[in-house]
């Protein structure tokens, strides 16, 4: 169950006594680094939950979330969808990913997206490891109280 929000958790508005607009005032969170992400002994579950090493970035960031996986050589993960959008970013090796039957080919410095609900897997090239910063909107859909859906193929 998706806790409730409200205005009051992002920022505090006061109103200027002279021009009578409100002014936003920033509301900083007591959390505002995740020190040693992927070394972070609690991401054992979700990693073992995906099949291969993956490191959430623990913030209270309510639209984004990030995270930081692996891919030993010759390495994949399972084919999979899921109802948030992701921006992956190489940040080391090649590889390809099969994106709704498209075969997307990727190495160190590139980017590439996977649309809401769309089937995919990443794959590692057999000689060397890849790794690989994944960005999705999965928090921002959960703040609007969207039912989040992750589906695994059998």
């Amino acid at each position: 169950m998706t806790a409730a929000v409200s205005s009051e958790d992002f920022v505090r508005v006061d109103v200027n006594r002279d021009s009578l607009q409100p002014v936003a005032v920033p509301v900083p969170p007591e959390q505002l680094i995740h020190r040693q992400v992927e070394g972070d002994a609690a991401a054992e579950g979700f990693s073992k939950s995906r099949g291969h090493p993956v490191y959430p970035v623990r913030v209270p960031a309510r639209n984004l979330s990030f995270s930081v996986g692996y891919l030993d050589p010759g390495a994949k993960t399972s084919n999979h969808r899921h109802a948030y959008e992701s921006l992956i970013y190489v940040l080391e090796g090649e590889g390809y990913s099969i994106i709704e039957g498209a075969k997307v080919e990727w190495r160190e410095g590139d980017a590439l997206y996977v649309p809401p609900w769309a089937w995919h897997q990443h794959v590692a090239a057999a000689t060397g490891p890849a790794r690989y910063l994944t960005g999705t909107n999965l928090p921002l859909l959960q703040s609007l109280g969207q039912t989040v859906l992750r589906e695994e193929e059998r």
